[in-house]
């Protein structure tokens, strides 16, 4: 994941990692932060047109779960760059369309 944040970012595009966590209260109470479920692990926008972009990391054989495929689509469907991707290739052809030279 970092990989492809430093990639991207030298690529000059704007790029976040989300996170989310879990603590407890001095009681001992759970606490949970961040985002919704699915949400994905990198987003930001492309320097070129500013457009929106969304990406799920995973490993070469790590599973997509049902919460991430549908967060996925839906950005898909409101316009975004949205895609589980496993490689900075993978991230960089996401963006732009086309193989990285």
């Amino acid at each position: 994941m970092r990989a492809i944040m430093v990639a991207l970012s030298a690529d000059g595009h704007f790029v976040a990692r989300a996170n989310v966590g879990l603590f407890f209260t001095a009681d001992g109470r759970p606490v949970k932060t961040g985002l919704p479920k699915g949400f994905s692990d990198l987003f930001g926008h492309r320097s070129a047109d500013a457009q929106a972009f969304y990406f799920e990391v995973k490993t070469p054989t790590g599973r997509v779960r049902p919460e991430q495929a549908a967060f996925i689509a839906a950005m898909q469907k409101r316009g975004a760059l949205a895609a589980i991707v496993r490689s900075v290739a993978d991230a960089r052809l996401a963006i732009t369309g086309k193989p990285h030279e």
